[in-house]
This record gives structure tokens, C-alpha cells and sequence, in this order.
């Protein structure tokens, strides 16, 4: 008897079974009416509708809260401005001057022709420059003189750590070198070292070059600047005032020039 039982109840189970199963996914169809959903699927397989929408508000705040971080208000204070790198100063720094003067800023070029992060990494001329201008704010350019050294992140990493050291707290932005050919890694040991909004990638961009194919025309280096300066309002971690200029080019308050066999 009590088997029968049993027998009885487990029919009942498996028949409760397939009429769940098929009811939460296709309203099973008896004496010719179609049934409603169970539901059951919506339960144990979807969130529910509020569930859903708290959801969908957490992610709207994550990224709320990201782009109100990463809006960083503008410094409109004046600045005085150091800039060190290779020759691509050259193209850069007048139009870079130019922004200076039309925004109460002071520029200072220092130009040391065929320098790589190796040099400058071998010498205390930044933190000699460093000391004697006392700069509020720090642009370097480069790298280009590095485009295919190989291992260069074995190689070179020390070196651009120990020019981020020597600019110390000062805020800073790290112009890439503009690409003429796909590089062994320079870019990305920039990038991966400096502090996030710290580096503006080169790489990419369309250049009209000079006659040795390596060194934007001074028309290209000034919409290059142009690019640096647009880039920085909405990505760097500390912009400053640099509204578009009256003029083309003007010339830094004073430019610091090294030759490359310099130490």
C-alpha cells in the first residue's frame, strides 16, 4: 500500500514537473484554450523588472562619477613653463610660445638636438633647468630619436623613471614622438610609466613631413601643438589655460640649446 503510494506521488511530481517546464517557456495549450505563462521561468531564470532597472541606474552613476573624475577644472593661473626634449622643439616651441604669450604664461625651451630619454636620463640637465627656472608646469617631447631601439623597455625604463623623478610634483605632459614608422615599443614604456594624463600620444597622427621624412613641417608641428592643446581640457590630469592664440608663432623668453655630443 504504501508503495502504491509512493508510486502515485512521484507520477504526480513528474507530471507537475513537465507542466512547469512547458508552461514557463511556451503556454502549453489544453482542450484547445492556450494557458497563461506559470511565471516560473521569469523567476528563477530573469531578474525581476526592478531588478533590472537598479541595475541599470548603478551603471549610469559608475559613469557619472567617471567623467565628473576625470572633468578636472582648468588652471587659469599664470604660468611659468618649462619645455625640454630633442629637436622637435624646433616645429613645437614657437607655437607653444605663442599660446604662452596670449595666456600671461612664461615659456622655456631647452633644445638638445639628437637627445634621447637615455641622455637626458644619463645627465642632471633637467634638474639643473628645474632648479634655475622653477617651473609651474613641465611639456617634453621625447622619443623619436628612439623609434626602433630594441629591448628598449629593458633598456630605457630607468631612464624615463629618472626623468619623471626629477620633475618631481611639478604637473607635467609628455608629448609623444610623431611616428614615421611603427616603433619597437617607446611609446608604450612612455605611457605605461608616466602618470595616467601625463602623455599625449603621437602615434597616428598625419604629418606632413619634412626632407628627411622624419620631422614634421613647422605648418604640420604648429597643428600638432594645436592637437596637444585641444587634447588637454577633457584628458590631462592637470590643464592649464592655453586659449587659441592672435598669432601663428612667437618666440620662448629664452631657448637653451645643447649639441648632441654634449653630456
Amino acid at each position: 500500500m504504501k508503495r502504491h503510494y509512493f508510486e502515485l506521488w512521484l507520477l504526480l511530481l513528474s507530471a507537475f514537473v513537465v507542466f512547469v517546464v512547458a508552461s514557463a517557456f511556451e503556454p502549453p495549450t489544453v482542450a484547445g484554450h492556450k494557458l497563461k505563462p506559470s511565471g516560473f521561468a521569469d523567476f528563477f531564470c530573469c531578474a525581476p523588472p526592478e531588478a533590472a532597472e537598479i541595475e541599470e541606474k548603478f551603471v549610469a552613476e559608475v559613469l557619472e562619477k567617471t567623467t565628473l573624475e576625470r572633468q578636472v577644472k582648468c588652471d587659469s593661473l599664470p604660468k611659468t613653463i618649462l619645455f625640454i626634449g630633442d629637436s622637435m622643439l624646433d616645429g613645437l616651441s614657437p607655437r607653444l610660445a605663442a599660446y604662452a604669450d596670449a595666456n600671461g604664461h612664461t615659456l622655456y625651451a631647452v633644445i638638445w638636438y639628437s637627445s634621447t630619454t637615455e641622455r637626458w636620463g644619463q645627465s642632471d640637465k633637467l634638474k639643473h633647468y628645474m632648479e634655475r627656472i622653477k617651473p609651474d608646469f613641465v611639456f617634453v617631447c621625447l622619443g623619436a630619436n628612439e623609434l626602433f631601439v630594441r629591448d628598449i623597455a629593458s633598456k630605457r625604463r630607468g631612464f624615463v623613471e629618472k626623468i619623471v623623478n626629477d620633475i618631481d610634483t611639478v604637473p607635467f605632459l609628455w608629448i609623444g614622438p610623431p611616428n614615421w614608422k611603427e616603433d619597437t615599443g617607446i611609446n608604450n614604456l612612455i605611457a605605461s610609466t608616466v602618470p595616467r594624463g601625463s602623455f599625449f600620444e603621437s602615434r597616428g597622427m598625419a604629418f606632413e613631413r619634412g626632407k628627411d621624412g622624419a620631422h614634421p613641417t613647422p605648418a604640420s608641428a604648429m597643428q600638432w601643438m594645436d592637437s596637444v592643446v585641444r587634447w588637454m581640457p577633457a584628458h590631462s590630469s592637470h590643464p592649464i589655460l592655453l586659449d587659441l592664440p592672435p598669432v601663428p608663432k612667437s618666440r620662448a623668453k629664452r631657448v637653451f640649446v645643447h649639441q648632441p655630443n654634449e653630456k
